[in-house]
């Protein structure tokens, strides 16, 4: 009897495993070892890139493609939890997502293989003279597009719980893709999630909406925050955790403010006359753009880090603004 309840125990596992690599068969990337990875990588020695959840290396594949391979630093979670998530991952398709090529599940080793994009992080090429107006536009609206296809187009409901320059990335033609979204939180569409649900706060200082410092329940619209605070970095040059100018006042005193609370401030301050985004606008950006629509594109983005979630856009919605603002001719 135990034999046929141990053989039983067995067949159901097998058929499991079978299953789930059916589906991840289906979703069209593969299952890579460890030793397949390291090989690619040269042992991991070239670093483009590093987040909370792990460290990003340039790979060359066995079929000569370039890849990006991302270590995770979660390698204590379990392999039925890693290969479902990855699993629903690799159904999703959209251009502005980044595309997910591989995974590797081997013993306590956790990473996942992306395409590479030529042109590295919307953070490392901020500085750059070559983004102009133009190419900025283009990253914002295809930002939103992206984020809006996690929120509201997949099966599952996608909350990225990180969006900043380092995961947004630029392929040879600047078109921009949402990366690092791979082990972000899936749930139904409609439920809300409270911080207990996390192990601990998710996101980077600067761009984290405040629902995630005062414990309140999560939504989609933590990414719409975040991307609000990319948005006014992508006009302004301005990095949200960066001080201001460290100007002092007639006490003596530094005013350090964070880039949101700037731009509201010249907003405010600015009469009805004037054009106050050329007083917020990065210089690397040059003289060539529409002050009128670099104005509307300010104000969706300061929309969308309004403190109260219920006052923000849908990510659709700004999707929607955008594309409006970018056939008003």
């Amino acid at each position: 009897m135990v034999l046929v309840w141990l053989y039983f125990i067995k067949s159901r596992q097998m058929i499991a495993a079978t299953s789930e690599e059916y589906v991840l068969a289906a979703t069209g990337f593969r299952r890579f070892s460890y030793s397949e990875l390291k090989e690619a990588t040269r042992n991991f020695i070239e670093e483009i890139g590093r987040g909370a959840t792990g460290i990003v290396y340039k790979g060359v594949l066995a079929d000569q493609r370039v890849a990006a391979i991302k270590r995770l630093n979660n390698a204590s979670q379990g392999e039925a939890e890693f290969l479902a998530e990855v699993s629903t991952v690799g159904k999703l398709n959209h251009m502005n997502l980044i595309e997910m090529w591989g995974y590797c599940a081997d013993k306590k080793h956790r990473l996942l293989v992306y395409e590479n994009m030529e042109k590295g992080s919307l953070a490392k090429n901020l500085s750059s003279m070559e983004l102009d107006w133009e190419k900025r536009f283009k990253i914002a609206l295809g930002t939103a597009k992206g984020l809006a296809y996690l929120h509201e187009e997949c099966l599952e409901w996608v909350l990225h719980c990180d969006v900043k320059p380092q995961n947004i990335l630029l392929d040879a033609n600047y078109e921009p893709k949402v990366s690092d979204f791979g082990l972000s939180r899936l749930l139904s569409r409609g439920h809300e999630l409270h911080n207990s649900s996390f192990s601990k706060i998710r996101g980077t200082r600067g761009y984290m909406a405040p629902e995630w410092i005062f414990n309140l329940p999560i939504t989609s619209k933590v990414d719409v925050y975040s991307y609000g605070v990319v948005v006014l970095e992508i006009v302004t040059g301005r990095s949200p955790s960066m001080d201001g100018h460290d100007a002092e006042n007639g006490c003596g005193v530094a005013e350090n403010k964070r880039a949101v609370e700037w731009v509201r401030e010249k907003k405010l301050e600015a009469s009805p006359s004037s054009c106050w985004v050329e007083e917020i606008i990065d210089p690397a950006i040059g003289v060539d753009y529409d002050k009128r629509k670099l104005e509307v594109l300010v104000g969706v983005a300061l929309k969308c880090v309004e403190e109260c979630k219920d006052d923000r856009p849908t990510m659709s919605q700004v999707v929607e603004m955008l594309q409006k603002l970018e056939n008003d001719h």
